[in-house]
């Protein structure tokens, strides 16, 4: 897959990068002599190439890198803070909150296999680096792996307007955060599954906020943060 960006690369595993290639007019001796250094194959070449490679802003840099690398819902279990994104559809969102959970603590992000967003390019850059450092897990059914992770003792919270104010509840040492879709919220199924609904309390007229911006907020009062 591909990646770009001067800050992915520096926080990409050297032994995962297949090869960089580099715009011609990108005048950086820092950025060479790392190249170098990690023994990291790179290619110069026309800035035309690279934009169509991508149409994000690649910095003149654009990584040929492996696969993304999903976990198993097991190698998460032994963590105490996951979170659950139902459907969630926008890389910048997911992006946005892989950063988020990873200054707070989380040790896991499970996604629906099927109509749900993957991590991509766009997800890698606009994690800044924090995707390296959290698990992330594909499931097939989302009832069902909350089901195996309340047999194990983890707390489910749902994220929705409707629900209690997040500053009168107290969090399970264990515990899930599922946060839904951009527009739709969380699913009726798995609201319904989750132990408990929780709310961010707003004072302004507009009744909702962003699905990273609400997931941060939320992370980091469950996390004890804020």
């Amino acid at each position: 897959m591909l990646a770009y960006g001067k800050n992915v690369l520096y926080m990409t595993n050297p032994s995962s990068i297949k090869k960089v290639y580099i715009s011609k007019t990108k005048q950086d001796k820092e950025l060479f002599t790392y190249l170098k250094q990690n023994k990291i194959h790179y290619i110069v070449v026309e800035k035309e190439l690279l934009n169509k490679m991508t149409k994000e802003n690649h910095q003149g840099i654009v990584l040929e890198i492996e696969d993304f690398h999903y976990s198993e819902l097991e190698e998460i279990m032994d963590g105490s803070f996951l979170l659950i994104l139902d459907h969630l559809e926008d890389p910048h969102n997911l992006g946005a909150i892989i950063r988020s959970a990873e200054a707070a603590g989380v040790t896991g992000i499970i996604l629906p296999k099927d109509r749900s967003v993957s991590v991509t390019d766009t997800v890698i850059k606009t994690s800044a680096g924090a995707i390296n450092n959290v698990k992330i897990v594909k499931v097939t059914n989302l009832v069902d792996t909350i089901k195996k992770l309340q047999k194990e003792n983890f707390f489910i919270y749902g994220a929705d307007m409707e629900g209690c104010d997040l500053r009168e509840t107290t969090f399970a040492d264990k515990k899930v955060l599922v946060i839904g879709n951009e527009g739709k919220g969380i699913s009726p199924i798995i609201e319904k599954n989750c132990d408990e609904i929780i709310s961010i309390p707003m004072k302004g007229q507009v009744n909702s906020l962003n699905a990273s911006v609400a997931a941060a907020i939320l992370i980091f009062k469950m996390g004890g943060l804020s």
